[in-house]
């Protein structure tokens, strides 16, 4: 069951909003509610790969410039 919220855009937004759901056949709610998604859904990828990540060493700024000079990749 969906659930009904308020929600304030400027102006231009919703103008482009219509015109979007105009052209695509798509109500607004569910432009708003795909982008929504899409962007929980990138969050947790990144949240996902900083969890991955978590157990490898923490390098310094400086260490990998060293590392890639080193290896003639600058």
């Amino acid at each position: 069951m969906n659930k009904r919220t308020t929600i304030y855009l400027d102006p231009p937004l919703h103008r482009a909003l219509r015109l979007k759901a105009l052209e695509t056949g798509q109500s607004i709610s569910e432009i708003i509610n795909d982008a929504v998604r899409q962007a929980l859904a990138e969050d947790e990828e990144d949240i996902r790969a900083f969890e991955e990540r978590a157990a490898e060493p923490v390098l310094s700024y400086e260490a990998v410039l060293k590392d890639l000079k080193k290896h003639g990749k600058l």
